[in-house]
């Protein structure tokens, strides 16, 4: 920023100032007014994603401490079950 309008905590003291009491938004309904009938505005939307970020944990970040070991599928003191187990034990 340049020096001449002093400290940038001013300027934006400013800027907050002007946003919270409607300043900014007269200013830019009094040109769409102005320019609107001549046809000089081209309205254009652009959206860009790139600057979204979510908390690492809400990405799926492990956090420390916490490790849990995968559990396996079969107890391994559980006994198997064979069909010719099963019909000599009925």
């Amino acid at each position: 920023m340049p020096e001449r309008y002093g400290p940038w905590a001013r300027v934006y003291g400013l800027f907050r100032r002007w946003q919270r009491n409607g300043t900014w938004q007269r200013i830019s309904t009094e040109l769409q007014t102005q320019v609107e009938p001549k046809k000089l505005i081209t309205w254009d939307l652009n959206i860009d994603s790139t600057v979204c970020r979510a908390h690492q944990h809400a990405a799926g970040a492990r956090k420390k401490g916490t490790f849990r070991r995968s559990l396996p599928a079969v107890s391994p003191s559980s006994p198997t079950t064979t069909a010719s187990v099963a019909r000599a034990a009925a």
